[in-house]
């Protein structure tokens, strides 16, 4: 590829250490399609005859078919991607293959191509986050007044519905979803013709093969297209949030799954045993998607250090740029499958769940507020009140429905026996009617909400 300026083959640790071929060759289809716009623009544009296109179009089509079927011979030799896609060219269609590489670089070639393959590994996965949302929405609607614990610090707190806490990961992963919606959006613009960074003295048209790759635009400035690698850091930014929201519903799967708590029970499919225990089940997909947000992490952290001291514009620092990408999203596309497939398959433990909800004095809360509304108690005082019946309870080895009227009575004369209607759990979830709270006619219009978005 440069020996008429290099008269000695690299070394083999140089050609070790620079060869990027076992890995990027997951660009083949990209930097196929890249190279088609690429030759039906030069063609158009009359750089390269009609017959030259129509050989290396017809090539390229062979070599894809190759790709296909497992045939074609990637080797060590020609580095990477592009240039074993170049070289098996001319193998097929001889020198007019030379002509493909007319007014471009590998600089702005592999940009176009990862540029692609990064927009692909968005939209796959904002098609996942989908199918994990409406089986969310789905199992939210189902249970819309299921009554649960709520939980902050992990001890009781107050009475929810488990459709209101499936709810809740349904708004995260909606941010997840607007964020690579966004970075996709940035990222469509096309860097091919940038060529190696100061742009090509040929008569090319950027918009056409901007526009012939499906991107909005050409980019603007040669140097940074060729040096920007915004878009996977953007990526994979997003794709770790992603995989962090993934990690707290799977460790609340972990927790629920457990015999103290016994919320949900995940069947066969997604449980595993022991070698030694037979009466295991483990819940290790959920575990191992809670893990996964550290490869993704790494690949985000692994990428803005490649990055943070570049000079414009390429750096052959960049080819790092393709492992973390493509292990990050092999990753999230994993776990977001699995974490679809445990919400499909998960039962929850109805009765269980409903007895825990009134756990913990619960529905303090809603005595403090009964206080406030009924007897005008302000807020502190209440808490006041509230607090010392709680202990009171505690020490009659009863909750709060059970303290008898006269022992609240002794804390406030006002207390009138209307007070035991809100202090079930039932009552409690069910007057959370302000906007996105907890009562069930809430989750219901929070649904509909969903359900009119997703569509």
């Amino acid at each position: 590829m440069w020996g008429g300026r290099f008269a000695v083959r690299p070394d083999d640790l140089m050609q070790a250490i620079n060869v990027s071929i076992g890995f990027d060759r997951r660009l083949a289809e990209q930097d196929l399609a890249g190279s088609h716009a690429h030759a039906a623009m030069l063609r158009k544009q009359g750089v390269i005859t009609s017959e030259d296109e129509a050989a290396i179009q017809s090539g390229l089509n062979a070599i894809a078919g190759e790709i296909q079927d497992g045939t074609f011979p990637f080797r060590e030799e020609f580095e990477d991607i592009h240039m074993n896609v170049e070289a098996r060219l001319r193998e097929l269609i001889g020198p007019a293959a030379g002509r493909l590489h007319t007014a471009r670089s590998r600089n702005d070639q592999v940009a176009v191509d990862f540029r692609l393959w990064v927009r692909e590994a968005c939209d796959r996965t904002l098609a996942q986050l989908l199918r994990l949302q409406v089986a969310l929405l789905d199992r939210a609607e189902q249970h819309a007044a299921t009554l649960m614990p709520g939980f902050t610090h992990l001890q009781p707190a107050q009475p929810v519905t488990f459709g209101h806490h499936l709810m809740a990961y349904l708004e995260m992963f909606g941010r997840d979803a607007g964020r690579f919606a966004d970075a996709r959006t940035r990222m469509n613009e096309c860097p091919l013709g940038a060529a190696a960074l100061a742009g090509s003295p040929f008569p090319i048209d950027r918009e056409a093969t901007a526009t012939a790759l499906g991107f909005d635009r050409p980019t603007a400035n040669s140097l940074d297209s060729v040096s920007d690698r915004d878009f996977a850091l953007e990526a994979l930014a997003a794709a770790t949030l992603c995989g962090i929201h993934l990690s707290r519903l799977a460790e609340e799967l972990v927790i629920w799954t457990t015999p103290q708590f016994g919320f949900v029970r995940l069947s066969d499919a997604f449980s595993t045993g022991s070698s030694i225990m037979p009466q295991k089940r483990n819940p290790d997909a959920a575990e191992l998607v809670r893990a996964k947000v550290g490869r993704l992490m790494g690949s985000f952290t692994q990428l803005t250090i490649v990055m943070k001291g570049l000079p414009l514009a390429y750096s052959k620092d960049m080819q790092e740029d393709k492992v973390p990408t493509f292990e990050a999203f092999d990753a999230l596309e994993l776990s977001l499958a699995a974490m679809t497939g445990m919400i499909l398959d998960l039962e929850p433990a109805v009765d269980r769940m409903a007895a825990a909800a009134g756990a913990g004095f619960s529905t303090a809360t809603d005595l403090a507020d009964w206080l406030v509304r009924t007897l005008d108690m302000p807020f502190r005082e209440a808490h006041h009140v509230t607090g010392a019946a709680v202990k009171r309870a505690e020490a009659l080895g009863v909750d709060l429905p059970g303290l008898p009227l006269a022992e609240f009575q002794a804390l406030c004369q006002g207390i009138t026996p209307a007070v035991f209607e809100v202090l079930t759990p039932a009552a409690s979830a069910g007057s959370r009617q302000s906007y996105g709270g907890a009562a069930p006619d809430q989750v219901r219009l929070q649904v509909a909400r969903w359900r009119e978005r997703l569509a």
